[in-house]
């Protein structure tokens, strides 16, 4: 293998895989990139078994050829160089030699053939989505999936494909996220799949606000396809909790509020809540909402806003960082929050553009 390039055309797609390199490994490979030359392009692949990710850069390749290199080094240098410099990479036996200006740098390498790589995912649905869009999807999302459950399932983000509407939707068991957006054609089947944790926050950093993204569901195996990365994460084998039975539908209380407005009394009143487990009593009565902490050294915090709510008084606990999550992901200036009793859950939307709903369970105080 023989190249040359600008600091910047091996930089960018550098960037964008190294986030799978796990800095432990138990294989020593899964620390290396592949890196694949010809036709005067490179192809720099990472993967950590569960998520892949390949990216692509123009440059002169004088010798194709494949090898693998340490991925955080071979970052580390290309970051070091100054700006525009133009590095030459040629293979040297089981090495590889970088140089750049008065630089000179020897790495060690892999054999590519050792390197494991996710070549077909037998796809059963393809569908093109704006990448802004699916990235919203994500955010309004991910903040309620489960970390280290031993409910393996819920350690990740259902997407689901229906009809002509693309679905996430993410729950720990205390809390439940749902989004959905309208695609332009109508989808032949519905398709349901989990992506992992770890997946998901890969995927979210990569998409842009510009473009179109192109998903692959496979058996085992989703694919996204952007501008110049690809992206291929393993699904997590199990079935995800019947979310529609979750949502509450028998809600005969609604309250309205300014969503800053609610936020800042929830965000001022945590500060005195129990550190272990955040819970806040919320008392609503006509056009009021009161919101109360205490903690165990016996202080307290007590804060009244105006909303707009008629019917009976009512008193419920919730765990505050659980409101305050589902709040910072509604859009809208006014928010609605709709309730039954204090035992059951509350649900959570944008007062105007119910395409987003937050579940809650209540605590007991």
């Amino acid at each position: 293998m023989k190249l040359s390039a600008e600091r910047e055309a091996l930089l960018a797609p550098l960037q964008a895989v190294i986030g799978v390199v796990e800095r432990r490994q138990t294989m020593p490979i899964l620390a290396n990139v592949l890196l694949v030359a010809s036709d005067d392009r490179l192809d720099i692949t990472a993967t950590d078994l569960e998520v892949e990710l390949v990216a692509s850069g123009d440059l002169t390749v004088q010798e194709p050829g494949e090898i693998t290199v340490p991925g955080r080094k071979l970052l580390d240098i290309c970051r070091a160089l100054p700006e525009g410099a133009t590095v030459n990479v040629t293979q040297n036996g089981d090495r590889i030699i970088l140089r750049s200006g008065r630089s000179r740098f020897t790495l060690s390498t892999l054999p590519a053939s050792e390197f494991p790589v996710i070549e077909q995912i037998n796809s059963q649905l393809d569908l093109e989505v704006e990448q802004k869009s699916l990235r919203r999807l994500l955010e309004k999302t991910h903040f309620s999936m489960a970390q280290q459950d031993v409910r393996y399932y819920l350690n990740g983000m259902l997407v689901e494909a229906e009809g002509q509407h693309l679905r996430t939707v993410a729950t720990d068991g205390h809390r439940l996220a749902m989004s959905e957006i309208q695609l332009s054609d109508e989808l032949g089947a519905s398709q349901q799949v989990i992506v992992p944790r770890k997946g998901v926050l890969e995927l979210q950093r990569l998409l842009g606000e510009q473009g179109s993204a192109a998903v692959s569901v496979g058996t085992n195996h989703i694919r996204v396809s952007l501008d110049g990365i690809r992206f291929t994460s393993k699904l997590i084998d199990g079935r995800f909790p019947e979310y529609s039975r979750v949502i509450p539908q028998n809600q005969d209380k609604h309250l309205v509020a300014d969503r800053t407005v609610l936020r800042s009394a929830l965000q001022r009143t945590a500060i005195l809540s129990n550190e272990k487990y955040r819970g806040i009593r919320l008392e609503l009565k006509e056009n009021g909402l009161v919101v109360q902490a205490h903690n165990p050294e016996q202080e307290e915090a007590e804060e009244e806003i105006e909303v707009s709510y008629e019917g009976e008084g009512l008193e419920i606990g919730f765990n505050v960082n659980y409101l305050l999550d589902a709040l910072a992901a509604v859009d809208s200036e006014q928010v609605r929050v709709g309730l039954h009793d204090s035992n059951s859950s509350c649900l959570i939307s944008a007062d105007e553009n119910p395409d987003c709903k937050y579940v809650v369970m209540p605590m007991r105080l």
